[in-house]
């Protein structure tokens, strides 16, 4: 417990409680005017932030409320001399050891963007039908994470391979810290299993790769020129030709200067699936110069660039079931749990992991 104690007070200090409990004064203060929603994009900026540093500081002063409540558990327990009630305190500490680490990983999100919410792209690789298929797979996995955290996402667009799975799929995480939490996850994703696609039944490896970027925020200013960008409209489509629309609502936006091409057909109005391509082509074009920017830097540095390396997690299904970091060494005997979203422990070390990078 003492531990515990030690632990959670350099996350009150590093959070700066005070320091947060003057922030939501004031901007319970700017969400309290009248004219507020006179500018919706201010509005909402304010809301999320009040929402996002109420949580933090809630989830904080919970931990300490638990800790507290844990030592008179103890106390109860001894006095009681009770088996029943000393096992319960100490399933409550256990659950508290967990908390505590999640939340003090998080005052290692420290990056200019890390507070962002998230836009994550995956893309099916080197190996044909079943990487489409694991790329779906990949999908429905951090889907399933934020469910499980109860995390908002919304998909931007899926484009379906002909075959099965997908060849891409776009969508957004709403979340504080979703961006600096999900950013590890930014790599090659490799499956080792029995293609339930190939007649004999051999063995396949097929790759997918993952993209996070942070969500472009009001004041992120990216201004693109309307001469830069080329907007072409489609009818969008599902899988076998279902869900498809009567008319061209769905967006494709190409960047002219840089080649980027990004595509919305998630919403039913064509103006909507424009403003949130043009959202996701922010978001690219923000990270292609904070890249640009860190590349400069290395340089000066001279760092031969990313340590981050191509290939980041291995799930293998077949000769064994394991799923392994490579980075971090981190790794799990069951790989069923982890593509049905519970990646908490990859992300944790991860996070940790590249603290020590930067070090």
């Amino acid at each position: 417990m003492k531990e515990l104690s030690d632990t959670l007070a350099s996350v009150e200090a590093v959070s700066d409680l005070d320091a947060l409990r003057a922030q939501i004064a004031d901007l319970e203060q700017q969400a309290a005017r009248p004219d507020l929603w006179d500018d919706p994009d201010s509005a909402q900026q304010v809301t999320s932030q009040l929402s996002h540093k109420q949580s933090e500081l809630r989830r904080i002063e919970e931990l300490r409320q638990r800790l507290d409540d844990l030592g008179v558990m103890y106390e109860l327990a001894e006095e009681e001399g009770s088996a029943d009630a000393r096992a319960e305190a100490e399933a409550e500490r256990e659950r508290l050891h967990s908390d505590i680490a999640s939340i003090e990983v998080r005052t290692l999100l420290s990056g200019e963007y890390d507070e962002r919410d998230a836009l994550v792209t995956i893309r099916s690789e080197a190996g044909g039908v079943d990487a489409a298929d694991w790329a779906e797979m990949l999908l429905r996995m951090y889907l399933r994470w934020a469910e499980r955290h109860g995390y908002p996402t919304e998909v931007y667009d899926i484009s379906y391979a002909e075959e099965a799975g997908i060849k891409s799929a776009t969508f957004k995480v709403t979340a504080a810290y979703s961006y600096g939490t999900l950013s590890v996850e930014q790599g090659t994703h490799r499956l080792v299993r029995i293609s339930p696609f190939d007649n004999q039944g051999r063995r396949q490896t097929s790759f997918a790769g993952v993209e996070v970027l942070p969500f472009v925020a009001a004041v992120d200013h990216v201004d693109i020129p309307e001469k830069d960008i080329r907007i072409d409209v489609f009818r969008s489509s599902g899988p076998g030709g279902q869900s498809v629309n009567t008319t061209d609502s769905a967006v494709r936006i190409t960047h002219l200067p840089s080649g980027i091409v990004v595509s919305c057909q998630n919403e039913k109005s064509q103006i909507q699936n424009r403003a949130a391509a043009m959202r996701v082509l922010q978001a690219k074009l923000l990270e292609r110069k904070r890249l640009e920017e860190r590349a400069e830097m290395d340089a000066l540095k001279g760092d031969g660039g990313s340590s981050w390396g191509n290939q980041m997690r291995s799930y293998v299904l077949h000769p064994y079931q394991m799923v392994k970091d490579l980075r971090t060494e981190f790794e799990v005997g069951n790989p069923s749990s982890v593509l049905d979203g519970e990646i908490d422990g990859f992300l944790e070390a991860g996070i940790r992991w590249r603290r020590t990078q930067s070090v």
